[in-house]
């Protein structure tokens, strides 16, 4: 038996998961389960929330919110109930303490919901909405009903005489408090119980206004912060194709440079070599790479794009239970690269919520594209250098950090892409040919 049960409900949070487990778990109070309810994910949530030890996992097909909860409840043991989502991250150790401990210092409180934060990503309207609604004064609703399930802790014994309402599309949770205060019950609001929120509870707005009311929350409010996501919290997976074996370069080879690189890194979690090559697979594991991957022969055809070697290579990755954050895709063919770039790209994606980030290259030249036998111009024209709009090239071997869910559609890049230019004057060297090898050599 333990006190406090925990109901996370998800759908697709594979991105999230992690961090708000990693979250739970390292909490000062550890009197509780987690009971997980699962709206059909797609995507490898479970198989995340499976590293963690949780074995009640509870599915369901047709999702709404009171519905949900009220499955996990049925399955508790508790005699706190807690709701988070899934894309919560309580601020400090001291969440659950704070809501367990708030819920007992009244026989009259039937629940208790928690202060929401922004991320540091979330829109200014959502901004806006949590730093408004989620305040900094504790207080107890006699008449309001606003209640948030997704930080609040509730009575299991309140919730026997009224359960949520299976029906309700939404506001279940104002439902069941407004029940709760007809029957004489409160309702406290505990802004130390504090999680991070990336969205808020209106998702709408007038741009310019939202920012302007976000920059002056910002500056008058000393006790204002936004949430992060530490990347050192994340599982983060290089992975380097290469076809054949690699060339040597003195007593080393080419992909050595690629891999002393990664090691030096502060946020990768593992090196994987993709590969149709076993020699090269023996030597890569004693230099440095944590895992080989061998492919089959058909992978390594010319016509094969890089796309379908990297989802094959995370889907023998996922099927030995590894389930990576994000994928750092990295070719041996680009020796100069620094370590700074790729963690600069991590801090990037982490701290904008983006998809993709792509290591680039800006180019003052003239850039020309062949079309039906013509050439055209593809750059910004002949003005001073300093007045010109930088061509900007992508240079995806050199690196590019992306997340598994995009990999497993066999692409690369999402929808939301940052760009991150190299600060390594030969980045764009690619080293393919003999003639290009004989100038690495002579560099290094």
């Amino acid at each position: 038996m333990v006190e406090t049960s925990i109901i996370i409900r998800t759908k697709n949070e594979e991105r999230w998961i992690n961090s708000c487990l990693k979250a739970i778990f390292s909490q000062k109070y550890k009197d509780f389960e987690i009971i997980i309810v699962d709206n059909d994910s797609t995507d490898k949530t479970l198989e995340k929330v499976k590293k963690f030890g949780i074995s009640k996992i509870i599915k369901i097909k047709n999702y709404l919110p009171g519905f949900a909860l009220n499955k996990g409840i049925r399955k508790s043991n508790g005699i706190f109930i807690v709701a988070i989502s899934a894309h919560c991250i309580p601020t400090n150790n001291l969440w659950l303490s704070t809501l367990v401990n708030s819920i007992k210092e009244d026989k009259n409180y039937a629940g208790v919901y928690g202060r929401q934060q922004p991320m540091s990503f979330s829109s200014n309207s959502d901004k806006r909405d949590l730093t408004i609604v989620f305040g900094l004064d504790r207080k107890i609703q006699f008449r309001d009903n606003f209640f948030h399930n997704a930080n609040s802790i509730i009575k299991k014994s309140c919730w026997k005489l009224v359960n949520y309402d299976e029906k309700a599309t939404n506001i279940e949770d104002r439902i069941w408090a407004q029940e709760m205060i007809k029957k004489n019950y409160r309702i406290l609001y505990e802004p130390r119980a504090s999680v991070y929120h990336y969205h808020g509870i209106h998702q709408e707005g007038n741009n310019e206004r939202l920012t302007n009311i976000v920059n002056i929350i910002e500056k008058i409010d000393s006790k204002y912060k936004t949430g992060k996501i530490n990347p050192k919290d994340l599982e983060i997976c290089a992975v380097i194709p290469v076809r054949g074996d690699s060339k040597k370069i003195g007593k080393k080879k080419l992909i050595d440079l690629t891999i002393d690189v990664l090691k030096k890194s502060k946020f990768i979690s593992r090196i994987v070599l993709s590969t149709d090559n076993k020699k090269l697979g023996s030597y890569s594991l004693k230099t440095g790479v944590d895992e080989v991957i061998y492919r089959p022969k058909e992978l390594s055809e010319n016509y094969v794009n890089l796309e379908i070697v990297q989802k094959f290579t995370l889907n023998k990755l996922e099927s030995n239970n590894y389930y990576p954050d994000l994928i750092l895709h990295v070719e041996e063919t680009y020796p100069f690269r620094l370590k700074e770039d790729i963690n600069s790209i991590i801090l990037k994606l982490v701290k904008n919520n983006f998809d993709s980030v792509i290591l680039t290259k800006s180019e003052n030249n003239w850039i020309w594209a062949e079309k039906n036998g013509e050439y055209q111009r593809m750059d910004y024209g002949d003005i001073p250098r300093v007045y010109q709009n930088k061509t900007i090239i992508g240079l995806h071997g050199l690196g590019l950090l992306t997340r598994p869910e995009f990999i497993r559609d066999g692409r690369f890049l999402g929808n939301k892409i940052g760009l991150l230019n190299s600060r390594h004057p030969l980045a764009n060297l690619e080293i393919r040919t003999k003639d290009s090898l004989s100038i690495l050599k002579k560099i290094i």
